[in-house]
């Protein structure tokens, strides 16, 4: 009898052994090539901007434009922003002008029937740095660099139960942000043991569609400089054009927090005036 259960505890431990190898090896299989992403969890961070009274902080977005326009414009395009919108980032109507005349746009056609290029004016969009899509994808290596006008929107990461239930009562809507931050100061992670990272992309634990992407580091520190004494670091850097980006997808944020507060006050009132009156009306009447 004690044979036979010293037997069934040998057997007991082997088979433990063997799935505990098993568990190990597919631990190791999925860290090397997960299946879901983004690998990590974007950052959350504290924003100007971010619940029930939040603001747009100007001189941020303004830091985030200079940004885009020195680094990301390269590739991006933000083609749904007109240049007379940065009057609400703090520039005057002149300012706007001058930095709109900065931009060559594609008019026309004119008496000929030809189309002809001009300075932009306040009234014309930011311009692609691409002539079409196909352009856009030959030089970035077959992938074209999404548009930064509503990216803040619809790049957002699923934060699961229980947390999207705090963020009802949170208020939380930047995960646009915090995403476009962590991807931005991502690229300093090592890829894990045993993981391939094809040729000519990059590794980066926080990009939503897979282990890497085609997009090489744009930023580092010092390559813009900023005129109001803010870190020149690849940290703000990256900060201060997720803010602007979410400005860019909702640039009447403000208003609409304004208006939904004065709707809720507006309601509570109205509530306790119908209650009073069904008070008034009802009170003598037996239930």
């Amino acid at each position: 009898m004690k044979k036979i259960l010293g037997g069934l505890a040998a057997i007991g431990v082997a088979l433990g052994m063997a799935s505990g190898v098993a568990l190990a090896q597919a631990d190791h299989a999925s860290v090397a090539e997960p299946t879901h992403f983004p690998i990590l969890k974007p950052h959350q961070l504290d924003w100007s901007f971010d619940g029930p009274f939040g603001t747009y902080d100007k001189g941020q977005l303004q830091r985030g434009l200079k940004v885009y326009r020195e680094v990301c414009s390269a590739c991006h395009s933000m083609n749904l922003v007109a240049f007379r919108t940065l009057e609400h980032l703090g520039y005057s109507e002149e300012q706007v002008k001058v930095l709109a005349a900065e931009y060559t746009v594609t008019d026309g056609p004119n008496a000929d029937g030809d189309m002809f290029e001009r300075a932009a004016v306040p009234s014309d969009y930011f311009p692609s740095p691409f002539p079409n899509t196909q352009a856009a994808a030959a030089s970035n290596g077959g992938a074209a660099p999404p548009d930064f006008s509503l990216l803040a929107k619809a790049r957002v990461v699923e934060r699961g139960f229980p947390t999207f239930v705090f963020d009802v009562f949170t208020q939380y809507a930047e995960g646009g942000p915090d995403y476009v931050y962590s991807l931005l100061t991502g690229y300093d992670h090592e890829p894990p043991e045993g993981m391939e990272i094809p040729e000519g992309t990059y590794y980066n634990p926080y990009f939503i569609a897979g282990k890497s992407l085609a997009m090489a580091p744009p930023l580092s520190d010092d390559v813009v400089t900023y005129d109001d004494g803010a870190p020149q670091t690849v940290d703000q850097y990256s900060r201060d054009v997720a803010a602007f980006m979410m400005w860019a997808a909702e640039p009447h944020l403000e208003d609409r927090k304004r208006t939904g507060f004065r709707v809720m006050i507006f309601l509570v009132i109205f509530a306790g005036l119908v209650y009073l009156t069904k008070r008034k009306v009802w009170h003598q009447l037996a239930h």
